[in-house]
């Protein structure tokens, strides 16, 4: 146990961990180092904010509500910082930059920041000058903003749509700016924040174009606790069209209805598979209404060879009719017949082991020495089940290698790959 005169400032300990002296965080592996780092001070202001008496036995001083709002508002200032200046291409600083975004309304409402003087705080927030592409939302610093604080930040929000020109007619090509953007934001929290439905269809549906923003009101309905009309906006999010947001908006809409309408689950399953006909909606289709719908879904599958044979393979576990339909129907996915030929293998290994290597060959066709060592293992691993299948089996991989050594003898990284796996 460290002595108490001994215990660091949570200040001491949080912001070095979220601050970048580094100059190279325009390089990958140093942004991605840096934001590891930054998840470990927002993982201690975590604790700082739930159970700050915890923070001693790892030598930091239990800090106030006050301490621990200074210092995560500290930290999230640094962070926005930082992400301006690194490749985020993990995402690993922008993970940070959010879950210290998550945390601040929380340790402004313990710590019991003024209201007024937090809403201009968050106003001011979405005009930095260094990044622009993070949004607070009203609704988590309600609690903390007050009555007060929210009148101001509404204010503010009125005022700047106020100075918004509106769009002319004539305008051929909708311009970029990003006061709209704050206040459209803003409007879409805050009709949620007021539960207002009508607001919330406004805001978030816009003018309906696309199905995203029917599920926009969807989801807008689902956080407030509205049910049925969560469920209704992803039912018309659902059947918008065939696109991919609708295809997304019907994973939305299957599980209001897992957790909320279980007794529709059936036709839901059936129109989603009839409207996204594949192997994963089909295997719901049979998971809910029973094996009586196999048959059905095979014969809607059957014009799509790789959503039939992933259906035979992993929901109805039959390997050697998979295999028949993916032979009868030229199956062309490399991933699916993959899959297959690791199944089939106990049923037959020559055909499976067959298989296993022409799509290792496949790899190799183009030169890419990135390929090679993984081609070289995969070799060596079915040279192994090979061993355990007989002497027929090994002769077919042995001849495989033979052929490709010799086919690529000017590939010499690649016949060094084939030697390092001690392959004949």
């Amino acid at each position: 146990m460290v002595p108490p005169e001994d215990l660091l400032p949570l200040p001491e300990v949080v912001l070095p961990l979220i601050r970048a002296s580094s100059r190279d965080l325009w390089r990958y592996a140093a942004a991605n180092e840096q934001g590891a780092r930054m998840h470990e001070g927002v993982e201690l202001l975590e604790v700082a904010l739930e159970d700050p008496d915890a923070l001693p036995s790892q030598g930091i001083r239990a800090p106030t509500p006050r301490e621990t709002h200074t210092t995560t508002h500290k930290a999230l200032a640094s962070a926005i910082r930082v992400i301006a200046r690194a490749d985020d291409s993990a995402g690993i600083i922008g993970d940070a930059c959010r879950a210290l975004i998550e945390l601040h309304p929380h340790t402004a409402a313990v710590a019991g920041v003024p209201g007024v003087k937090l809403a201009d705080w968050v106003y001011d927030f979405h005009f930095d000058d260094d990044v622009d592409y993070f949004e607070l939302d009203p609704v988590a610093y309600a609690p903390a903003l007050g009555e007060k604080g929210l009148a101001r930040l509404r204010a503010r929000i009125d005022a700047l749509r106020a100075e918004i020109s509106p769009v002319e007619p004539s305008q051929r090509f909708s311009r970029h700016d990003h006061r709209t953007f704050v206040v459209e934001w803003f409007d879409k929290r805050f009709a949620v924040l007021d539960r207002d439905h009508d607001a919330i269809i406004r805001t978030h549906l816009r003018d309906g174009r696309v199905a995203a923003w029917h599920e926009d009101v969807a989801k807008a309905f689902e956080e407030i606790g509205s049910t049925d009309l969560a469920i209704h906006w992803a039912e018309r999010a659902t059947l918008f069209d065939h696109g991919h947001q609708a295809r997304r908006a019907a994973d939305h809409w299957w599980r209001l209805h897992q957790e909320h309408r279980p007794e529709a689950l059936p036709e839901s399953a059936k129109t989603i598979f009839d409207r996204w006909p594949t192997a994963g909606t089909g295997a719901r289709l049979v998971a809910v209404t029973g094996e009586d719908a196999i048959d059905s879904v095979q014969e809607t599958l059957a014009a799509r060879p790789t959503e039939l044979v992933r259906f035979q393979l992993d929901t109805m576990r039959d390997p050697r009719l998979a295999w028949t339909s993916a032979e009868r129907l030229a199956l062309d996915e490399a991933g699916v017949w993959a899959d297959l030929a690791k199944a089939y293998l106990p049923f037959d290994p020559i055909a499976a082991i067959g298989v296993q290597l022409r799509l290792v060959a496949g790899t190799l066709i183009e030169a890419n020495t990135r390929k090679y060592r993984p081609a070289a293992r995969e070799l060596a691993s079915i040279r192994k089940t090979a061993v355990t299948s007989g002497a027929e089996a090994i002769a077919v991989v042995d001849d495989t290698i033979a052929d490709l050594r010799d086919r690529y003898k000017r590939r010499p990284s690649l016949i060094a790959a084939l030697d390092r796996a001690r392959l004949p």
